[in-house]
């Protein structure tokens, strides 16, 4: 860590250990502009962050896991750095993850059922003229 009058700064292998991400996928985050773009570098060369990039990592990560694209996170996070709450904007890519989901598992629930048709009328043997017309005759 290093400090400069009261910032507290991270190298990039301190925000990787804290945040449980890959340098990699920080470099990545930065690349495709997720991350504050880094102005500062140590004397070394190494990219600098303020620690405030650890909360928005962690605000990263849970997006996903809610099913959000990266370009779905980008957009909320330009309305944050615009000076504005993006909760409008998160539930309204929520809304629509919700929407898809639910397509997703009605789409599921048919396959399902169309599987387990076919399962209900099994035959471990089916009739020999069949065999030599079909490559499975309980499926075709």
């Amino acid at each position: 860590m290093i400090l400069t009058g009261t910032k507290q700064l991270l190298k990039i292998g301190e925000v990787a250990d804290s945040s449980g991400l890959p340098v990699k996928t920080i470099r990545y985050y930065e690349e495709i502009g997720l991350l504050i773009p880094t102005v500062e570098r140590s004397q070394a060369g190494y990219r600098l962050f303020n620690e405030t990039v650890l909360n928005r990592l962690a605000f990263i990560k849970r997006a996903q896991s809610l099913g959000l694209a990266l370009s779905e996170i980008k957009d909320i996070l330009t309305v944050h750095d615009e000076g504005e709450l993006p909760c409008c904007e998160v539930r309204q890519h929520l809304q629509d993850k919700v929407a898809i989901v639910s397509k997703q598992i009605q789409a599921l629930e048919t396959l399902r059922a169309e599987l387990t048709g076919i399962l209900s009328g099994w035959q471990e043997h089916p009739p020999s003229h069949l065999i030599e017309q079909t490559i499975c005759p309980n499926i075709q």
